[in-house]
């Protein structure tokens, strides 16, 4: 039986990273199927000998194709052969791969980086059927599990990324701290896009004056706020951040706004009440696979029979939802534990099943939260020494790097989405 892993914050001793690496069988295979996947593609992949693998044509600067650089072979594919997407991540922090002219990136070493994983991704839509899955379950069996999304494990894995300071998100977010996809228009930039977003989840919910609205992982609480000063509306917002929490009722205060808005710490299996409008932006996701039907079975018992549900969700396709579930990467360990993707279908299929609610609109912002994750990772390089001066190092920029280049890729390349669903009841679902 598999390990689970305990959510800690990141510890910047980086204990996972100090270990001897030694895997030569799994070395040997995973050289050889990396190398071979990166065939006909338009990038690069740049051995310690100089040889290169793939088409593309290098100079990523001067307008070819992105190139990634492989400094130490024996780790990196060590790393890669003992722990599949964790090994790729985590040589990519111990310096065993880089993409650019240093080791210490910059935005345009994170450009050619975002580049290189987006075609990359797109490449893998294709080919997870063949090879990656095959060696899933070898991988898997010596792999933990991130701690499942009990009340308790729940309040963990968010601390463990929401509870980082404020200061750190007040660097690359816009100034209403909206940390989630925008929607871009011809000529926004990013607080227009984050205020079209907004507003566009607050129109799903028909949020307006006197509306009460309850807002599931309410972040730095920027729609409850919207939805205060705009639309005259009384908003609840529930968490398990006390940081986001604190910081949030910091700013209603500031705004006078303490009679139309409260803010508490609180697991959404343990609320109560009955709303007419009900918003969940990217929370769903750290919910955890096995607790999706219960999230939104207590969203049905919470939404008037009138009501409107508005969700912002980021999703996989349904089969690589399917064969993510029991998966531990990088991102588990150092950035989300122990969230999951759900589809679409998968979404659908809870509904009718276990819930009087369903979907009856649904808008794609995929594009755009490409486009909004670039922004976040150019503001983030921007202000690197502020990052070092909060106490962060260069470990840590490289992981957020990755992080937000990652992302950028894989919504790029459609590997995944992010929709925002406007979610009615029907009133056929009896318990």
């Amino acid at each position: 039986m598999r390990e689970v892993e305990p959510t800690r914050t990141v510890d910047l001793s980086w204990p996972y990273l100090q270990a001897a690496v030694h895997s030569p069988v799994r070395a040997v295979l995973a050289k050889r199927i990396f190398l071979s996947s990166v065939s006909g593609l338009k990038l690069s992949i740049i051995m310690p000998t100089g040889e290169v693998f793939g088409d593309g044509r290098g100079k990523f600067g001067s307008g070819g194709d992105p190139a990634l650089r492989v400094l130490n072979a024996h780790d990196f594919f060590s790393r890669i052969g003992r722990d599949g997407a964790l090994g790729f991540g985590e040589a990519y922090l111990a310096g065993d791969w880089a993409v650019g002219d240093t080791s210490a990136p910059t935005g345009g070493d994170s450009d050619e980086l975002a580049a290189w994983l987006r075609i990359y991704g797109a490449s893998l839509r294709g080919k997870e059927s063949t090879f990656l899955i095959r060696l899933r379950n070898l991988w898997h069996r010596s792999l933990p599990l991130s701690e499942p999304n009990s009340e308790d494990g729940a309040r963990r894995n968010v601390q463990a990324h929401y509870d980082i300071t404020p200061e750190l998100f007040e660097l690359f977010l816009d100034p209403s701290m909206t940390y989630s996809s925008g929607w871009f228009d011809a000529g926004d930039d990013l607080p227009a896009a984050q205020e079209r977003k907004i507003d566009a989840i607050l129109d799903l919910a028909q949020v307006g004056r006197g509306t009460h609205m309850l807002d599931i992982g309410f972040g730095f609480g920027g729609l409850a706020i919207r939805a205060a000063c705009k639309r005259a509306a009384e908003v609840t917002g529930i968490t398990l951040s006390e940081e986001q929490r604190l910081y949030a009722i910091d700013r209603a205060d500031r705004l006078k706004l303490g009679d139309q808005v409260s803010f508490l710490l609180e697991d959404y299996r343990q609320h109560r009440g009955s709303y007419k409008s009900i918003t969940c932006v990217e929370m769903m996701e750290a919910v955890g696979a096995e607790y999706w039907a219960d999230f939104l079975s207590a969203v049905d018992g919470l939404l008037a029979p009138d009501g409107n549900f508005a969700l912002q969700v980021i999703t996989f396709p349904h089969a690589k939802m399917l064969a993510s579930k029991q998966d531990f990467s990088w991102v588990d360990r150092y950035i989300f534990p122990g969230g999951t993707l759900p589809s679409l279908r998968e979404i659908s299929r809870i509904l009718s099943r276990a819930t009087s609610l369903e979907i009856v609109q649904a808008r794609r912002l995929s594009d755009s939260y490409a486009r909004t994750l670039r922004l976040w990772r150019l503001r983030f390089l921007a202000a690197r020494e502020t990052v070092l001066g909060l106490g962060f190092d260069d470990t840590f920029v490289r992981l957020w790097t990755l992080y937000f280049a990652y992302f950028e890729a894989a919504f790029g390349s459609r590997y995944c989405d992010v929709w925002q669903l406007q979610i009615r009841k029907t009133g056929s679902y009896v318990p």
